[in-house]
């Protein structure tokens, strides 16, 4: 035996020095305690609890560490640490639980004492009233869930109209028949939903699930139908912005001027804004929103109800209105990614019009102005032509002026047909002069 020990620990420590060798990812140690965060809380009956819920940024985290640190202090139990997102903590008469989410914060108080009257004196009233009002964020999800012991007897659905005062009583057996439970989904006077268990034979770890199944259920059911109010908001504003799409594309097949293009291209591009403004505030809400509908479907699939003649299952009263509310959601989100592809197709399409309108105005302005250029270059050789003739004259008559004084010296000469004889002359002088004078001025340029 102790032999076996011996290599048992040899081994060990072989493996252990082959681990340290390899590098660690660092996340590693954190990875894993995330994986046994979620472990279920071993609970017994009798069993009083308090559930709330408050929507809170990030940022009021170190609040919250602050409140649990101060309740502990009034206690005398030691505070969580400065890193630590889920707490534990037993103040004596009541247990406190506080969880950290993205979003929200959660608040679960235990209380274990035996009770006479379910809800007649919930966990939450043994906690101090002024630590609770000091809790940062908004109030989603508040439930009281009572765990009767199995040594009762099974309440009838007359005495069950004293702890839920609607006309209406969801129940079913639950965990294969272990236990019973009842709701009626509504808010009491207290501000709190109520569900009685009524233990039949659960085991301690059972307890710990079904508690942390209705406790999941309750919050994500509320956080999935978060975006609801949002939607109902937007079905009008998503119906005008199809009325305009639909007019702007009437009108832009009779649009007969680049400037009228140009104006619903506009009016297109400032519908196309307003719609991601839309798509970017709801985008992120209903992609949550999908994400914990189909954890309460899991959840309520994972309580494995029983039928009770007579009553409505926790899963047909879920699933019925969650269904609904998450059509509506998606209902909407379908027409927004449907009116912004429609948006990006009409945008596309009439800043196609706009280009090849704007291409045909380039073109015949260069086509105007190469006519133009083309006149102005016939122009210039008529000028040109002119400036030949002209200078021509002038010469030819200053040399007129040089043979008639050349003749007044005495000397016999023809003026006239030596003028005549120097018209080709000077012409020719005068006509390559200017030609090189102009290519001396392109060159320049």
């Amino acid at each position: 035996m102790n032999r076996m020990v011996s290599l048992s620990n040899q081994s060990s420590s072989s493996a252990k020095t082959i681990m340290s060798a390899i590098p660690e990812y660092s996340e590693r140690q954190e990875l894993h305690a995330e994986l046994n965060a979620a472990v279920y809380e071993l609970l017994l009956p009798p069993l009083q609890l308090s559930h709330l819920v408050l929507l809170s940024d990030r940022h009021w985290i170190e609040q919250e560490r602050h409140l649990i640190a101060e309740l502990c202090a009034k206690f005398q139990v030691d505070p969580p640490e400065s890193h630590e997102n889920d707490f534990n903590v037993d103040c004596g008469e009541f247990r406190l639980r506080w969880e950290r989410h993205t979003e929200y914060s959660t608040y679960t108080i235990y209380r274990t004492q035996p009770f006479d009257i379910p809800f007649q004196q919930p966990a939450i009233t043994y906690v101090p009233q002024d630590w609770l009002t000091r809790l940062p964020g908004q109030l989603l999800v508040a439930t009281h869930i009572v765990l009767e012991d199995r040594i009762l007897p099974k309440r009838g659905l007359h005495e069950l109209s004293a702890f839920f005062t609607s006309g209406t009583v969801i129940g079913s057996k639950v965990a294969g028949g272990a236990a019973t439970i009842w709701s009626d989904n509504q808010i009491h006077s207290d501000g709190f939903g109520r569900i009685l268990i009524h233990d039949e034979n659960l085991r301690s770890r059972q307890v710990g699930r079904l508690i942390q199944r209705l406790l999941e259920i309750e919050t994500y059911r509320m956080l999935a139908m978060l975006p609801l109010p949002i939607t109902r908001k937007i079905i009008p504003q998503l119906a005008r912005a199809d009325q305009r799409l639909a007019e702007i594309t009437a009108n832009s097949v009779e649009a007969s001027s680049i400037e009228d293009e140009q104006r619903l291209l506009y009016e297109l591009t400032k519908l196309a804004a307003e719609t991601e403004r839309l798509s970017e505030q709801t985008s992120h809400r209903f992609n949550a929103s999908r994400a914990y509908y189909d954890i309460v479907k899991l959840r309520i699939a994972e309580l494995r109800e029983e039928r009770i003649e007579g009553l409505q299952m926790l899963q047909e009263f879920m699933i019925q209105r969650l269904s609904s509310a998450m059509g509506t959601c998606e209902l909407v989100n379908s027409k927004l990614e449907t009116l912004s592809t429609r948006l990006e197709r009409a945008t596309a399409l009439l800043r196609t019009r706009v280009d090849l309108s704007m291409e045909g105005q380039i073109r015949d302005l260069l086509k105007s102005m190469d006519q133009r250029a083309h006149l102005q270059l016939r122009l210039q050789e008529t000028v040109e032509g002119l400036s030949v003739v002209v200078l021509s004259y002038y010469l030819l008559s200053i040399l007129g002026y040089g043979f008639k004084a050349f003749k007044a010296a005495g000397h016999e000469i023809n003026v006239e047909l030596l003028t005549g004889l120097a018209i080709p002359v000077v012409i020719l002088v005068v006509f390559y002069g200017i030609r090189r004078l102009r290519s001396v001025i392109k060159k320049s340029h």
